[in-house]
């Protein structure tokens, strides 16, 4: 363990000067070409076997993908920024996901940890006091943002993962190390869980910088997080001269209109918390103009799986009755969907006794478990683990904030990527030991 921290120690300036590379190129779900372009050199250079394109994910289970020509422009900006232009090739179509693997010579556990990539589509805001802007390491891309520390969890699984190099004479196993696109939207993990390499983990993890809680440094797993399952709606009417011929339309809008009143009027559930959103309309063309689109994003959520399902069959009903309502015909597509966290207890308790005895100078809580309050595709990971037989849990990596998460505002306190590498380094050394 004395070695994990000399290297955590070593790593420090390196691992500060990454995370504001990656938070000066800001790359949103499914373009992280740049960033994953990284990631892989980086992790040949170590010599893990390294997966990507269509090797690390199952492109029919990608959820949200921008157009052609939104992909097509950030290959281009990712190439021009420095990125590996062959590398990039082999990411063609948004096919940005990246797994290291490291088999060590001895047999034993099967152990995989996940960080996202992605950032925010956020206007990083420009007042004097933002310390990106101070520091000089602000997003150079109008309108994206790592305003979620995804900067900063690319950056600790680097670290990490040339921490545990250096000891992999010491451990047992296989090691897993998956670099997921597209978290946001919680779009991207499924992908890669159908690609086949969870299939034997034994334990899977991971961690998300957020807000400190009093004053502790790490929470072992989530409790009270969101399932969530994320539509675009499109209706689709006929248009015509509004005054001329009105009988002649099927608007498209007065669907819409009518879906987003009687999608906030679901019945509550008993059974704990639920939410629906509208966070978007377009629609028309001209106030004479009978509008033949309209198209809504929206989303769902329910504090359990169940609750979530309970939503979306509720929506899914209400989406295609307003179509009927106005003779119009609804497309549905599903951009994202995620469960609730459901972490193991006792993989919990492990890791809180590693904790204490490798790293007494963490602040730990009494208490294993802290609310989530959002959403995370790591479900799909966490899940799929534990159907096969293994443990999971998702942790939180708690640190000063300037602002909340997905704010333009937001920065965290550097301090955390130093305990980061440490935290993940140690917990996973100690599985594969």
């Amino acid at each position: 363990m004395q070695k994990i921290w000399q290297e955590a120690e070593a790593l420090q300036t390196e691992l500060v000067e990454r995370r504001r590379d990656l938070h000066r190129h800001p790359e949103t779900g499914w373009t992280e070409f740049r960033t994953a372009s990284i990631v892989i050199k980086e992790l040949q250079a170590l010599g893990y076997e390294v997966y990507m394109g269509d090797d690390a994910l199952v492109e029919e289970e990608m959820m949200g993908l921008p157009v052609t020509e939104v992909l097509e422009q950030a290959m281009v900006r990712a190439v021009s920024e420095g990125a590996d232009a062959d590398l990039v090739e082999k990411m063609r179509g948004g096919k940005t996901g990246v797994v290291g693997v490291m088999k060590f010579s001895r047999p034993g556990k099967i152990v995989a940890f996940r960080f996202d990539m992605d950032c925010n589509d956020v206007e990083e805001c420009d007042t004097a006091d933002h310390r990106p802007l101070e520091s000089g390491f602000q997003s150079l891309h109008a309108k994206e943002m790592h305003a979620c520390g995804h900067d900063g969890h690319a950056s600790i699984g680097l670290t990490t993962a040339k921490i545990l190099m250096e000891l992999k004479e010491h451990l047992h196993g296989t090691l897993k190390i998956i670099f997921q696109p597209a978290e946001e939207g919680v779009r991207g993990a499924k992908s890669i869980c159908e690609s086949g390499f969870l299939d034997d983990v034994d334990y899977i993890f991971a961690a998300h910088i957020m807000p400190r809680v009093k004053d502790y440094d790490l929470y072992f797993g989530m409790n009270e997080s969101f399932a969530t399952t994320k539509l675009d709606v499109i209706y689709h009417g006929v248009s015509t001269h509004a005054a001329e011929s009105p009988q002649f339309g099927k608007n498209a809008l007065l669907s819409a209109a009518n879906c987003i009143i009687n999608l906030h009027s679901i019945p509550r559930n008993s059974d704990g918390q639920t939410r629906v959103n509208v966070g978007t309309v377009h629609a028309g063309t001209g106030r004479n103009v009978v509008p033949d689109t309209a198209k809504l994003e929206i989303e769902v959520r329910g504090v359990t799986t169940e609750l979530n399902r309970y939503m979306e069959i509720y929506a899914r009903d209400i989406i295609n009755a307003c179509a009927l309502m106005h003779d119009t015909v609804v497309e549905i597509k599903q951009m994202g969907k995620a469960f609730a966290l459901n972490c193991d207890e006792d993989f919990m308790n492990q890791i809180r006794n590693i904790c204490v005895k490798e790293m007494p100078d963490l602040k730990l809580p009494p208490e294993n478990l802290n609310p989530l309050g959002g959403s995370d595709d790591f479900s799909y990971m966490m899940e799929y683990v534990q159907v096969h037989g293994g443990k999971a849990t998702y942790m939180k990596l708690l640190t000063d904030i300037t602002a909340s998460p997905h704010n333009t505002s937001f920065n965290f306190n550097e301090e955390v990527l130093n305990k980061g590498p440490r935290i993940m380094a140690s917990i996973a050394y100690t599985l594969l030991k």
